[in-house]
């Protein structure tokens, strides 16, 4: 039997390891896969809530790195998984990274220098921003990973462009999808919306932790000026990253956001809790990545406080627009979607819940070879 290094550190991870954990299950007798927290996140909010959220199994290994800057933080994640790597027996056939994060990248390498072999799921994908990490993250891992499993076609194009041979490289579709789709009947049943108030399609979920917005004064300033405007017509629910509180607090934001009327400023939330009220809000504000691809399925308006995506198919099919850093133009979509004046495109190939079952096939005949 084969053993499959399966990598998980920070919130996006869990989401998606979820639905692939389950799939491996009928090739058990071919995969034992190893499930590896980092601990990129590794608060309670931030990574116990979710793995209860989506029954993922306790993991095999915790290598509780923590934070840290991006380059110590990625060098400790490095440093434990290649020990952990030197002494498991048997050795992993193969290490599973999902997504964009440092643990991803780290893990990659650590294997790729062990002569293991590294999968990828959700390769390809491209800002073409090298000022965001994670991008950075995204075509280092990419260049050192055997097999290649794309979300979007946008990803064939950029791995062909890159040099990265066809036979390593196969469109699945997005997994992300495959937990939306197994937990939104749960998520309707939450009562988020009655303990903050709301009524469906009434409110804005509005959620940003990006550095482009939340570091510099003067931008994050513009977005809770446009953020206390809008919620002057339309309640606001506020889910606080950390680093956008902390920044908050700091520049003497933070106590009068909390007591401003029309919005509602929470901790961080738990999966269930978000999917509720991403999936009935009347539209979501957001600089996260999944947050796009999210909307996209469930055809919720989603302006995205970005001037760039690695998911352009949210742009070009889905609910997703571009907002970059101008708060008008942010306010003025906000008018058309209240008019009902705004495009709720369509959901793409391969994002029908299934994308972990072709994903724990390709994996299987791929480990067994």
């Amino acid at each position: 039997m084969k053993t499959l290094a399966c990598i998980v550190g920070a919130r996006p991870n869990f989401v998606k390891m979820g639905p692939i954990l389950a799939a491996l299950k009928p090739y058990s007798r071919q995969i034992r896969p190893v499930l590896v927290h980092t601990g990129q996140h590794y608060d309670a909010a931030m990574s116990d809530l979710f793995f209860r959220q989506l029954h993922i199994p306790k993991p095999d290994v915790h290598l509780r790195v923590g934070s840290g800057r991006q380059g110590e933080q990625t060098a400790k994640i490095l440093a434990a998984y290649e020990e952990w790597l030197l002494g498991a027996k048997p050795r992993p056939s193969a290490t599973l990274v999902v997504g964009d994060v440092n643990s991803s990248f780290a893990c990659a390498l650590a294997s790729v220098k062990l002569d293991i072999p590294v999968i990828h799921v959700e390769a390809g994908l491209r800002s073409f921003d090298r000022t965001m990490p994670e991008e950075i993250n995204r075509v280092l891992t990419d260049a050192i990973s055997d097999l290649l499993l794309v979300s979007e076609p946008s990803g064939i194009k950029n791995l062909a462009a890159e040099g990265r041979p066809k036979s390593a490289v196969k469109l699945v579709g997005n997994v992300m999808i495959d937990a939306l789709r197994d937990h939104l009947p749960v998520a309707r049943r939450q009562q988020t919306l009655h303990k903050l108030g709301l009524s469906p399609n009434q409110f804005i979920l509005w959620t940003m932790h990006r550095p482009s917005n939340v570091d510099d004064d003067r931008t994050l300033a513009s977005w809770i000026r446009a953020m206390q405007d809008i919620g002057e017509r339309v309640p606001i629910v506020f889910p606080v990253h950390p680093r956008t509180r902390a920044r908050l607090a700091a520049n003497g934001t933070w106590a009068k956001l909390t007591n401003r009327s029309g919005i509602t400023a929470t901790e961080p939330l738990g999966y269930l809790e978000c999917l509720s009220l991403s999936s009935q809000a009347l539209a979501v504000v957001t600089d996260s990545g999944g947050l796009q691809e999210e909307a996209t399925v469930l055809r919720i308006p989603c302006l995205t406080l970005r001037k760039n995506t690695e998911r352009p198919i949210t742009v070009s099919q889905g609910t997703s627009t571009l907002v970059g850093q101008d708060s008008d133009k942010l306010i003025g979509l906000i008018k058309e979607i209240r008019n009902d004046k705004y495009k709720r495109g369509r959901v793409p190939k391969l994002w029908d819940g299934h994308a972990a079952a072709r994903i724990a096939e390709i994996v299987a005949r791929f480990i067994s070879s």
